[in-house]
């Protein structure tokens, strides 16, 4: 597939790693970036999502997604993100990324108002609370740093994903420009999506923001690893 992430807010709190660890499936360890693991919260936009060589569909193609992740790496040290959910406002998206990807999906309304501030809200599926978001980005624009938290933290080419059915490990690949971040500025945020999977201790403000103004990326299949 072919797809445009943008306005991309990177929230992230340290974990201790066992606690991470004990959340991974069998053959994937945590990753960690000295000596301290990482969970993060994403809001942000998809747009022209499409098959390859298809046009985009303007309302079929542009919606919302926000997701909890974490980072590991598999039995050969290939490094990637650990997705517990992605909550999304289009149920095709949700439905076939279930099906065709064993990806965490979960369908959620969302709403979002950009201006000079993005105010950006979601509300999982089945649940009553609402999780609001609003920020800009501040400063320019700067690479990430080889060895630095920041490279830890976004460049990662890999995802992963297991079939719990019968416990298959799924790794695969995407493709995209290395990431421009800049500083963000944050009035509002919530841990919520994050406290939904589980990790109900992580509440106060994060460790680590930053914000990616957007990027094409591409999307290829996946391998069985285990």
């Amino acid at each position: 597939m072919e797809q445009r992430w943008e306005n991309l807010l990177f929230l992230h709190w340290r974990v201790p790693p066992g606690r991470i660890q004990e959340t991974l499936p069998a053959g994937l360890t945590v990753d960690t970036f000295e000596g301290q693991a990482w969970i993060g919260l994403t809001p942000f936009f998809m747009r022209n999502v499409r098959l390859r060589a298809l046009p985009a569909i303007p309302w079929f193609s542009n919606f919302q997604e926000l997701n909890v992740r974490t980072y590991a790496f598999d039995f050969d040290g290939t490094p990637g993100v650990w997705f517990y959910s992605l909550d999304c406002n289009r149920a095709w998206a949700t439905v076939g990324a279930r099906v065709l990807q064993s990806l965490p999906y979960f369908l959620a309304e969302m709403g979002a108002e950009c201006t000079d501030w993005i105010d950006y809200s979601s509300r999982r599926r089945g649940t009553r609370q609402l999780a609001h978001f609003r920020y800009r980005a501040a400063g320019e624009n700067r690479p990430t740093v080889t060895e630095s938290l920041e490279f830890f933290l976004l460049e990662r080419y890999y995802l992963f994903a297991s079939r719990p059915a019968n416990g298959t490990l799924l790794r695969g690949q995407i493709a995209h420009a290395s990431y421009q971040l800049r500083d963000a500025e944050v009035v509002q945020f919530s841990a919520l999506p994050a406290q939904l999977d589980g990790f109900s201790e992580i509440s106060d403000p994060p460790d680590h923001v930053c914000l990616v103004d957007g990027f094409d990326v591409n999307i290829f299949g996946q391998e069985k690893i285990v």
